[in-house]
């Protein structure tokens, strides 16, 4: 327990000190940057409730991914599959109108997540049964995604009458509720953290995640105990995809009200490294999710007022990632030196 309050600790002031180095690299005041930072995230309930709409997202993609990862199926596709998802979604919604509103979220959902689950099985399929690398794969299949959705809002979906690569704005009823008026802050972060609590038990607390675990620490032992090594990585990532596509789906009913290109804001590759970050585990995601989007809104903020770009938050995040990594190597290397003489 003490070690982890250290470790937390150790992050906070890296994490801390990198900003303000970043700060003054930009040729900001410090003082003024992080009040400025500060009033945006406190300042008022717009800015307060930000935090939970850019964190919502980003939890359901980590989420994917961490489950991936757990399982050893390196997904990097959460982007394309996101995408697919607001894909599915956005047919649902625009195409299916006659069907009423709450009935229609549902069926958006579910539409998204089957979508998004397909687009991650692909690479999937061809890992388990032709011995491809996913993490290639993976990453061909978001830009795939990303020329599909260009396609489709310059053609079948293209709002009428408007030359904008988008499409018509879905109706009010198959929009996901407000929580907080007048922000924009929706019915989607509670999807969010409700999620997370049920990928935690199935990955902590049931068979199927004690088996989806054992053949991501070692897929041999599991064959050899007689665990389905295929099934666990098919069903990882199908989890995976589907959790990626609701994202797409919250961000599309619950923010954007119609799909575009540059509809998630590369939350896709975010999340992995939330997941990293949380050492994939899923209520950790939740929590790193927050906090991540909490710099993002305050970074936000900065650049506008202050004009300290708001990237900061990604290459301190790049960074305290490298460290956790290194961190871990040097751990492994001490292990297997430890084993090494005791052989």
């Amino acid at each position: 327990m003490i070690k982890r309050f250290l470790t937390v600790a150790i992050i906070a002031t890296i994490t801390l000190f990198l900003m303000v180095i970043l700060i003054l690299a930009a040729g900001a005041d410090p003082g003024r940057a992080i009040s400025a930072f500060w009033i945006g995230v406190f300042g008022s309930t717009t800015g307060f409730a930000e935090i939970f709409v850019k964190a919502t997202p980003i939890i359901l993609v980590s989420l994917g991914v961490a489950v991936s990862f757990q399982t050893g199926f390196f997904n990097i596709g959460g982007e394309g599959q996101f995408y697919m998802g607001a894909l599915a979604s956005a047919f649902v919604a625009l195409k299916m109108n006659w069907i009423p509103g709450i009935l229609r979220i549902i069926l958006c959902a579910v539409a998204a997540m089957i979508v998004g689950a397909g687009w991650s099985l692909i690479p999937a399929i061809m890992k388990t049964k032709l011995k491809i690398s996913e993490t290639v794969n993976t990453i061909m299949m978001n830009y795939i995604a990303l020329m599909i959705i260009g396609i489709v809002i310059r053609g079948p979906l293209q709002e009428e009458g408007s030359s904008f690569p988008q499409t018509g704005q879905i109706d009010k009823s198959a929009r996901l509720p407000q929580l907080w008026m007048p922000t924009r802050l929706h019915l989607g972060i509670v999807i969010a953290v409700i999620t997370a609590f049920i990928v935690w038990f199935i990955m902590k607390r049931s068979t199927l995640g004690f088996e989806m675990r054992m053949v991501g620490n070692n897929k041999r032992c599991a064959s050899c105990l007689g665990m389905p090594v295929t099934r666990s990585l098919l069903l990882s990532a199908a989890m995976g995809g589907g959790l990626a596509g609701l994202a797409g789906m919250s961000e599309l009913l619950g923010v954007q009200f119609r799909l575009l290109e540059g509809l998630s804001s590369g939350v896709g590759y975010t999340g992995v490294l939330i997941a990293l970050l949380a050492s994939n585990q899923p209520l950790g995601v939740l929590l790193v999710s927050i906090i991540y989007a909490f710099f993002q809104t305050g970074a936000n903020t900065m650049q506008r007022q202050v004009g300290v770009p708001a990237a900061i938050v990604q290459i301190v995040t790049g960074m305290i990632v490298i460290i956790m990594l290194s961190r871990s190597l040097i751990d492994k290397l001490k292990k297997s030196r430890t084993v090494g003489r005791l052989n």
